[in-house]
């Protein structure tokens, strides 16, 4: 097969982008094109809008439902440590034991997914003006012709480029035209207008509340910035989608509603966000994890991931302070006597945007203004929600619920 890859921070996944691969695909160079969302790009590293996870499941969404046959999206840069040059992706990535099995895991036959392939790297002309200043680009062109990208009324010299890249690195370069749409990430950014993503896109941007004041973090340090880009990366193997993205929702939560009531910003985003950290893990390792930490005060199972996490955040993610390990243990249950940081990512947890457990709206509402009152509030959904499931509270939830004056 002909497999064309086309990198990007997708930062959002736009129109331009869809457009992007649908004339690539049309081009007659290529049979397939695989997007690869950048993880930790060298240029961009900390510097992108969003985490690298909601970046990669948005534009795996919207590739689901662009009706583009042979258009699919890789996860392989999640696999790479430190920066996630493209050199070291493309070595990877055409690996003829991880293409095979990419291919076939998105319905292509074991035959035509096991055959020698050959790759493109698909590109703007203006970026292939830039491909010398690249990390080894020797080596890039050992795995991959170019396939740029020319726009009507591009004046870009792509002659000179190509001319320039061949003559200095070998390789070859090769065009294809793009029937493009004139939009930017950056654009999309700095207006807050969608329109210019696909509908997939915008539903996901929507139920997450992505690119709002609050995922800019304005109001953390920019190393918990980095810490929480990081951490997102090392939870990709560990949680499933659903889960992954949840713990990322509570995090920036958790950091906006620490802005609120003066808590620490940089705890609370870093709390939240591993809060979940063993959700997926067995339960008899989250029992040892959780009994490291807490004993047998959280004999539920669907408790154990508390106080497991928090072991696990200390252990694996080298969180040290008490009050984040706190928080992430009692994030369930909720406690007596509860510190801010406690009541910030308990709340947030419950409400954070993708939760539909039940109309929110009130509670979302009342956590701007008075954090008890949405504390209670949110009490009383979970004591209507164990009734119905015939569970009963925990003494800690008690505890917590007098506190509150319930």
């Amino acid at each position: 097969m002909r497999i064309g890859i086309y990198g990007g921070s997708f930062d959002p996944f736009h129109n331009g982008h869809q457009a992007m691969v649908r004339s690539a695909l049309a081009s007659g160079y290529v049979d397939c094109v695989i997007a690869v969302p950048s993880v930790r790009n060298s240029f961009k590293r900390y510097t992108a809008v969003l985490a690298a996870p909601y970046r990669y499941y948005m534009t795996l969404h919207a590739a689901e439902k662009s009706g583009l046959e042979g258009f699919y999206v890789s996860d392989v840069e999640f696999g790479i440590e430190g920066v996630s040059y493209t050199a070291v992706m493309l070595s990877m990535l055409t690996d003829p034991v991880y293409i095979s099995r990419f291919l076939q895991n998105n319905g292509v036959s074991c035959k035509a997914a096991s055959e020698k392939h050959s790759y493109y790297w698909i590109m703007g002309s203006d970026t292939l003006a830039t491909f010398e200043h690249w990390y080894r680009p020797e080596t890039i062109l050992k795995y991959v012709t170019l396939l740029a990208a020319v726009r009507p009324g591009d004046d870009t010299d792509i002659v000179r480029a190509s001319d320039s890249v061949t003559g200095n690195f070998g390789g070859e370069v090769e065009f294809f035209r793009l029937d493009g749409v004139n939009c930017s990430s950056s654009a999309i950014n700095s207006t807050g207008d969608f329109a210019c993503c696909p509908d997939a896109v915008r539903e996901f941007i929507d139920i997450h509340s992505l690119y709002t004041d609050n995922t800019k973090l304005a109001n953390c340090s920019e190393i918990a910035r980095e810490q929480f880009f990081d951490n997102a990366v090392k939870l990709y193997p560990e949680l499933k989608e659903k889960r992954l993205l949840h713990t990322l929702n509570v995090g920036i939560l958790s950091a906006h509603l620490a802005g609120v009531y003066g808590a620490d910003a940089d705890k609370a985003l870093i709390a939240g966000q591993l809060h979940d950290c063993v959700k997926e893990k067995d339960i008899e390792e989250q029992r040892r994890l959780a009994e490291s930490y807490s004993g047998d005060l959280f004999a539920d199972k669907k408790l154990l991931h508390s106080p497991g996490g928090a072991t696990y955040a200390r252990d694996h993610y080298g969180v040290s302070d008490c009050g984040i390990l706190d928080a992430i243990c009692y994030h369930t249950t909720g406690r007596g006597n509860m510190t801010l940081l406690e009541k910030i990512v308990y709340l947030a947890d419950k409400i954070e945007p993708s939760r539909t457990y039940t109309d929110l709206s009130d509670i979302r509402k009342a956590a701007e203004t008075d954090l008890d009152e949405a504390m209670r509030m949110t009490s009383a959904c979970v004591v209507a929600k164990f009734r119905k499931q015939g569970r009963e509270l925990h003494p800690l939830t008690g505890d917590m619920m007098r506190d509150l004056g319930l």
